[in-house]
């Protein structure tokens, strides 16, 4: 399982940027996707990646300038061996194990 710190995103509506930590309370190694309801106005790094067990990754959202609204981000994850290289692997082989979702504020 996984933790977003902290848990929603507040922007103003002309653009804003915020860092959170995707937090593992795993003890095995993970793997994440990051998907967005707006591509339009958000921008996520990195889209894929690795947390380790019990440890933390961190997220960087980008807000542009656009119209006032609620969106969302969904962080999904997969546990994945110690050897695994590429983040994305687990996700094209169905292997999603779980979802965090981190509610997005522009007003």
């Amino acid at each position: 399982m996984i933790n977003v710190d902290p848990p929603t995103g507040n922007y103003p509506a002309s653009g804003g940027s915020s860092t959170h930590n995707i937090v593992s309370e795993s003890d095995s190694r993970l793997a994440f996707k990051v998907k967005s309801s707006n591509n339009n106005d958000y921008r996520v790094r990195p889209v894929y990646g690795f947390v380790d067990a019990k440890g933390k990754a961190q997220l960087v959202i980008n807000r542009s300038d656009g119209p006032a609204k609620e969106d969302k981000i969904v962080i999904q994850y997969a546990e994945v061996p110690a050897e695994e290289t590429d983040p994305m692997a687990p996700f094209k082989a169905g292997a999603q194990q779980g979802e965090v979702i981190v509610k997005l504020t522009a007003a």
